[in-house]
């Protein structure tokens, strides 16, 4: 049965806007990218430019991921889960996704022993001040 954009459940609210939870996937190799929020316009313009636009939280407005480093997301696939409260955009990452410099924003993992202290596990790709500034 065919699903239209009503029937996705925006249940998260931040400041009033109503959002769904948005998970990138590497559509190749699977690997999470980062996690983010679409509200409904967000959504609709990723479904009509097929690339990934985001909700930020912190600026309060619909944002174009890469739109300032060129780290574009070419959405191939977007998933809904059983409650329609979470997306899967399915990616082709040009670039890095993560402003911190790495291919994903889970470059770190909780180290076990003896303080649970994060560790990086991955390589940068990009230097975010020669994008970003200082």
């Amino acid at each position: 049965m065919p699903m239209d954009l009503s029937e996705i459940n925006f249940r998260h609210q931040v400041d009033g806007e109503k959002l769904v939870i948005g998970i990138a996937q590497d559509y190749q190799t699977r690997e999470v990218l980062m996690v983010a929020y679409l509200n409904r316009d967000a959504l609709e313009l990723t479904l009509k430019t097929g690339k990934a636009h985001y909700w930020s939280t912190s600026r309060k407005k619909i944002w174009l991921k890469g739109e300032s480093s060129g780290h574009l997301q070419e959405v191939k696939e977007i998933r809904v889960d059983c409650d329609a409260d979470s997306l899967l955009l399915k990616i082709k990452q040009k670039g890095a996704a993560c402003h911190e410099g790495y291919y994903s924003c889970f470059f770190r993992e909780v180290d076990s022993d003896p303080d649970f202290a994060l560790k990086i596990i991955k390589k940068k790709v990009f230097e975010p001040k020669k994008i970003y500034g200082e």
